[in-house]
């Protein structure tokens, strides 16, 4: 809330603290300018700000999604406008859950006395609960006596929902529409109203002069004149954000922080706007998040405090008039709305969005891996089950499947039989809106990527990533490893030629990431991102190369040439860079917390190092995980993958560790010769796995399901509870292995040392 707190009200709170804290009271905090103490400012404030957090029960279908003392969110919006209905319609279209007003969710499968029932304990949608139950005629006493909201949001909130009905009602009377845009509600809400297109509706309010004007946020309550360059919009007369006399670059943001999309673009955002300064231009940042450093108001030239819709994007474009947009450093977000932005005349900066489109849209991209005679898994896309399940028989199972045009693998599966595809189809169509369904053959092998910067002739690759755990995890969730430790060179090669060739091929001015898999000493690529990625922070300070500032300045018109760089891999640092990854299991108890193609993880952590095992310790502990050099490892495993978890097994037995196992994992150990404790099954059984956590017994556990596990299995529950207990939890092979290298070379240190081997 503090970060709320500073930017709703322009004052800095953590520099009064730290100022506080090292041994200034409160009373000599002096404002430089009135001379007025901080003890004595209380700004009277001519705005309202709102702030909704951004739940991942998106991602997190299975989660439960009761609000309690427990937080669950994984980001926060803020809006700010002259009055609450204004903020809090700014903030509802902020969320980019899919939602531009309080209709966007309704309940018409529940009666009232259900719906109403449903507000106490609350849940991510109670807001829109709220609306629908005022939609119905419930009154504010009900709904105060269930859920015990104000009475004053509750009167509010049904002021929106009077408006809404007189826009149905008075389809375009123009009286209504002033009072609907003075209270936050967007053209694309009130368009749907009116049966119109978005843009005949845009184009219908600029007919009638009916813009917004922004206002900026009072930090010193008027006191004396602000220069505080930090604006909202709103519908009313008087404009106080006037356009920059020097050119200025708009750079979009990535709005609230979810899964797969994080603070590494607030990171490129920073970097961005830094380098458009130092260019000679005024930098604008357009952003809803408040936790970020990118919307703080001392960063940007200027920042709008705006939702990162279409409509108050081009707001914001039609006043300020920029050069160009900055869209590769936004997340997909941002590159979503790329595509609409140049349809309405503005010039994006660096990679255009023809090329663009090429990778993002299956199709497309199949035809340039074709033309450039690339390596690709093979597969094909569909929009129906039906295609879906013809697509299937020519690929073959097992089947990697996705929706295109999504972040942070959201909805991805991999699939193994028909009927987990036919269900599988009815959900994802959903997630994909208008684009199809990518179906392609499913490898299970080594993972690696590459991020570029190219100019559109000078190519320079930083470095490559070696991913710890096989394909199959995402990208996102899998342990990263710089520079590449086991790839061979003829497998780097042929990565760098295929990223070479995708680079001048979609004719890159900026970013580019690309990832392969490496199936039988052979590169194929999977997947290519025209924008800043989520490895750029790791990947930028592994090489010392400030990525996103070089990409700004390519994009602005210099050539990498002119800057001293030549195309080609820049040489590898000599110490071992190893990202490892945070997740919040602890947080959402009914998310599965086994690894997939979908996209889990909430942060990362780097390990730094001369050789890998100390860089993977370190990384390991900064996750959080606890390294026992001894105790007792439970293995709970598929037959499938019981080969080679073998192998993980005997190692653990040489360092000593204790092997526990489930019936049949301990059976295979055995017939192998390998000493192990045998667990019952959880329902039948006092001595289970999930009673030896609780009491302390396992120091480790690892998991591997089956790919067709009912949601109320042993495994299932193995797994919460490992969570639930503090014990470190892996349902990877291969980060197993990582671990491994940790614990062994660790316990070769002390075992030199004792024999007085001081190297």
């Amino acid at each position: 809330s503090s970060a709320l707190a500073s930017k709703a009200t322009g004052d800095p709170i953590a520099k009064m603290a730290a100022k506080i804290a090292i041994g200034l009271a409160l009373d000599e905090i002096v404002n430089p300018v009135t001379g007025t103490t901080k003890a004595e400012f209380e700004p009277a404030l001519d705005y309202v700000a709102v702030k909704i957090p951004r739940w991942p029960f998106d991602k997190f279908t299975e989660a439960d999604r009761e609000l309690g003392t427990q937080m669950k969110a994984t980001g926060e919006v803020m809006a700010i406008g002259r009055n609450f209905e204004t903020a809090l319609m700014k903030a509802i279209r902020s969320l980019e859950i899919g939602t531009f007003a309080l209709d966007d969710l309704t309940y018409s499968d529940l009666r009232n006395q259900d719906l109403l029932n449903r507000l106490m304990p609350a849940t991510d949608e109670r807001l829109f609960m709220v609306a629908d139950l005022l939609r119905r005629g419930i009154t504010i006493g009900q709904i105060h006596e269930k859920s015990q909201i104000d009475e004053f949001f509750l009167d509010k909130i049904l002021h929106l929902i009077e408006i809404e009905k007189e826009l149905k009602m008075h389809v375009l009377d123009f009286k209504i529409l002033k009072i609907a845009k003075e209270n936050g509600f967007p053209d694309v809400t009130i368009a749907r109203y009116w049966q119109l297109e978005e843009k005949e509706l845009r184009h219908l309010r600029k007919k009638e002069d009916l813009f917004p004007v922004y206002k900026m946020v009072d930090t010193v309550a008027g006191e004396f004149s602000s220069k505080t360059p930090y604006y909202y919009s709103t519908y009313e007369l008087e404009n106080e954000s006037l356009k920059e006399k020097r050119p200025s670059v708009l750079v979009v943001g990535s709005g609230p922080i979810r899964i797969g999309q994080g603070v590494e673009f607030d990171y490129a955002t920073v970097h961005c706007v830094k380098a458009i300064q130092k260019a000679g231009y005024k930098a604008i940042v357009i952003n809803s998040n408040p936790e970020t450093v990118s919307t703080d108001f001392s960063v940007s030239d200027k920042l709008y405090f705006e939702p990162l819709t279409l409509e108050d994007v081009l707001n914001v474009i039609d006043l300020e008039k920029p050069i160009g947009v900055v869209v590769q450093f936004g997340g997909q977000t941002a590159i979503n709305l790329a595509g609409r932005l140049e349809n309405n005349g503005v010039k994006l900066l660096g990679t255009s969005l023809k090329d663009i489109n090429r990778s993002e849209d299956r199709e497309d991209f199949n035809q340039v891996i074709k033309k450039l005679d690339l390596s690709q898994p093979f597969g094909k896309t569909a929009t129906t089950v039906t295609q879906a399940l013809s697509v299937a028989e020519e690929v073959g199972y097992p089947l990697l499947i996705r929706p295109s045009y999504v972040l942070g693998g959201r909805a991805m599966e991999i699939v193994t039989n028909r009927q987990d595809l036919s269900d599988y189809m009815k959900r994802a169509v959903k997630v994909s809106l208008k684009h199809p369904v990518l179906i392609d053959s499913y490898l299970t092998v080594r993972e690696a990527e590459i991020d570029l910067l190219s100019d559109g002739q000078t190519i320079i690759v930083p470095g490559i990533m070696e991913h710890i755990e096989r394909a199959g995890v995402h990208s996102g969730d899998s342990m990263s490893v710089y520079p590449s430790q086991y790839l061979d060179q003829n497998v780097q090669e042929q990565m760098l030629d295929a990223a070479f060739k995708l680079a001048k091929e979609l004719h890159t001015i900026g970013l580019m990431n690309v990832q392969f898999v490496i199936h039988e000493q052979q590169a194929y690529v999977i997947e290519v991102n025209p924008r800043a990625s989520r490895t750029l922070p790791f990947i930028s300070k592994a090489t010392d190369l400030p990525l996103a500032q070089l990409a700004t300045r390519v994009m602005l018109g210099e050539k990498l040439a002119d800057l001293g760089f030549k195309s080609g891999l820049m040489a590898p640092k000599k110490l071992v860079y190893v990202k490892a990854l945070v997740f919040s299991f602890n947080k959402l108890p009914k998310v599965d917390s086994s690894l997939g193609p979908e996209m889990k993880s909430t942060g990362e952590v780097m390990g730094v190092d001369r050789n890998l095992a100390k860089a993977l310790y370190k990384a390991f502990v900064a996750a959080g995980f606890k390294v026992h050099e001894h105790g007792n490892v439970l293995f709970t495993i598929a037959d499938r993958d019981k080969k080679e978890a073998l192998a993980l097994a005997k190692r653990f037995d040489e360092l000593g560790y204790v092997l526990w196992a489930t019936a049949g994992t301990s059976s295979f150990l055995h017939e192998n010769h390998l000493p192990v404790r045998q667990l019952g099954k959880i329902s039948e059984d006092q001595l289970n796995p999930v009673t030896a956590m609780r009491q302390g017994k396992l120091q480790i556990v690892i998991n591997r399901l089956k790919t067709d596990e009912p949601l109320e299995s042993d495994g299932r529950a193995i797994r919460a509870a490992a969570i639930e207990n503090g014990v470190p939890l892996f349902t990877s092979l291969d980060t197993v292995a990582a671990f491994l290298q940790v614990l062994e070379s660790r316990s070769f240190n002390v075992s030199a040392i004792n024999k007085g081997d001081k190297s």
